[in-house]
């Protein structure tokens, strides 16, 4: 028997891929303290806070007007099943934290979509969940996006226009049986 038979089968780790946006990002160094396209690994059982604080935050960012603990992110499994997901929860007490069109006040928590976008204050984060199967461990990877997420998620979304531009349609009518 070969080395490569006995083995240990390797894991795939799931990965939360963060597109990061701040319309003043290249003025102001907001983003200085993240590290861009590298994957970091967490422990499964870290919940991970972002914010301003770099003493609590595993995350922060360098502006005053982030709240100290502005979120955090925490990694679980779903009941019942072999898959993983992320649970946001809203740790700023003056700020709101928008996930898609849900909006969390203090100590509210939602679970993430497998992709979503998170706002707050002038920040937008497009999260996107890459399955894996490891329950040790899982990444966070970090994208800097030049141009405005929710602008990119408008365009996208925009309905296209028929081509005799009619926007009429026709409902059936109830009638009775009598008429």
């Amino acid at each position: 028997m070969s080395d490569f038979e006995t083995e240990d089968t390797e894991e795939t780790v799931t990965c939360l891929q963060i597109a990061i946006y701040h319309p003043k990002q290249e003025e102001k160094p907001v983003f200085h303290a993240l590290t861009f396209c590298h994957e970091q690994q967490l422990r499964a059982d870290d919940i991970v806070k972002f914010g301003r604080d770099s003493n609590i935050c595993r995350f922060h960012f360098v502006d005053t007007r982030v709240s100290r603990v502005q979120f955090s992110l925490q990694f679980f499994r779903h009941f019942n099943s072999s898959e993983f997901g992320f649970e946001i929860k809203n740790l700023s007490k003056k700020g709101k934290l928008s996930v898609d069109d849900v909006e969390l006040a203090y100590l509210n928590k939602v679970n993430l979509p497998d992709k979503c976008m998170v706002c707050f204050g002038e920040y937008q984060m497009q999260l996107q969940k890459q399955e894996g199967q490891c329950e040790d461990y899982f990444n966070i990877c970090f994208e800097l996006s030049r141009t405005s997420l929710l602008q990119e998620k408008k365009l996208f979304l925009k309905k296209p226009v028929c081509e005799s531009s009619s926007s009429y349609t026709q409902f059936p009518t109830e009638m009775d049986e009598n008429e």
